[in-house]
């Protein structure tokens, strides 16, 4: 299993692209394979807006204003600005996915998340959850992962349902949004409740499913949650998603000139796989979900570990344990399913990082206190340096 840290200059690269990629509030209103064109109308000149049509028969055009009102052609040159950035922006992922190795999503998967946030998915505080969120670690900890455990064939969304209540808005249909991607995409009615649809299904079979926390009665679970802000779609409520989702971070996914997103905080990540991880092996779910699941939390896990991020990944542990018995139950079992070294190498680690938060190792079935004599060195840490 890889961990090695990346160089500095494509670290440097990746925060350059993170910080460019936010200005995404112009790129919503108008396409970025679009253009500005001045059209003169009786004697006056107007801007609109023309994109190629999705048939390749010609261009849409829309009316933007008027040339001479300063604000509008502000807008336009700013336009301007941000598309030759986008192109910079577009030299910086192909170095990144080329030359730094860094995972670049399949196709389908970039252009899915692409458009849910131009829609305003992120902008309406959604998550992006599961393999394609792990995809973006490598670049936020520095450091390569695991690359089996970034197979997938399905993007995965996420979003509070009381946030969805008060946010006070929605994406557009989202039908509208996915058939943009590939008109196939048809709804998955669920068996539970056919009135709403949390899964949406291509003819390739490329799945989009849409999560949100399960925190109420069992009498919740199989049943879609009906999301205002989801443009018509429902949420599958989960157990454990809300621990997942909750102070996600800023990332990008390296689709095209890069996508802004939310995604989990890799430690909460970590601790999440943990955790259903476990629950997949109690009911005897399909064993690859399982090990797909604690492959991606050991990757997380040691890498985070070469950082010396002990204390981000001892908060997550401890809040997670904090969560009663099920919880411990869960992490427990996971932990017991990995080799010996490992498992001697995550519990003192952590027990570093709960000793930083000024906590007692033992509380939390963890070395009270890393020994001289261990048999688990620092040369165990990948990327360490002895």
């Amino acid at each position: 299993m890889g961990a090695d840290g990346l160089d500095i200059v494509f670290q440097t690269l990746y925060s350059e692209l993170v910080q460019r990629s936010l200005d995404e509030s112009f790129t919503s209103e108008f396409s970025s394979d679009g253009r500005f064109v001045a059209v003169e109308v009786k004697g006056k000149k107007y801007w609109y807006f023309d994109t190629p049509k999705p048939d390749g028969g010609g261009q849409d055009r829309r009316y933007v204003g008027p040339v001479d009102d300063l604000e509008i052609t502000k807008r336009v040159e700013a336009f301007k600005d941000l598309k030759a950035d986008m192109r910079g922006r577009r030299r910086i992922v192909s170095t990144l996915t080329r030359e730094a190795r860094l995972p670049r999503p399949p196709n389908t998967t970039g252009r899915v998340v692409e458009e849910l946030a131009r829609a305003g998915f992120f902008r309406l505080r959604g998550v992006l959850v599961g393999t394609v969120a792990y995809q973006c670690y490598s670049a936020v900890l520095g450091r390569h992962l695991d690359a089996v455990a970034m197979q997938t064939a399905d993007a995965d969304f996420a979003q509070f349902h009381e946030i969805s209540v008060a946010v006070g808005d929605s994406l557009p249909p989202i039908m509208d949004v996915l058939r943009r991607i590939d008109p196939t995409f048809r709804e998955i009615p669920s068996q539970a409740d056919g009135r709403v649809s949390s899964q949406f299904i291509s003819r390739e079979q490329y799945k989009v499913e849409f999560l949100t926390p399960n925190r109420g009665s069992d009498d919740l679970a199989g049943k879609p949650v009906q999301m205002p802000a989801l443009g018509g779609a429902g949420a599958f409520p989960l157990r454990f998603l809300d621990f997942l989702i909750r102070q996600p971070i800023r990332a990008v996914l390296l689709h095209g000139a890069g996508v802004p997103v939310l995604i989990p905080s890799p430690e909460r990540y970590a601790v999440h796989k943990l955790i259903v991880g476990s629950r997949r092996i109690a009911d005897r779910e399909v064993t690859a979900k399982s090990a797909k699941d604690r492959l991606q939390a050991r990757s997380i896990f040691e890498a985070m570990i070469a950082n010396r991020q002990n204390a981000d990944l001892a908060f997550a542990y401890t809040e997670a344990w904090g969560r009663g018995d099920a919880w411990k139950d869960a992490i427990r079992k996971s932990i017991e399913s990995y080799d010996d070294e490992f498992k001697a190498l995550l519990r003192k680690e952590l027990a570093k990082g709960v000793i930083e938060l000024g906590e007692n190792p033992s509380d939390y079935d963890l070395n009270k206190e890393p020994s001289s004599d261990d048999t688990v060195g620092e040369s165990a840490v990948p990327g360490s340096k002895k």
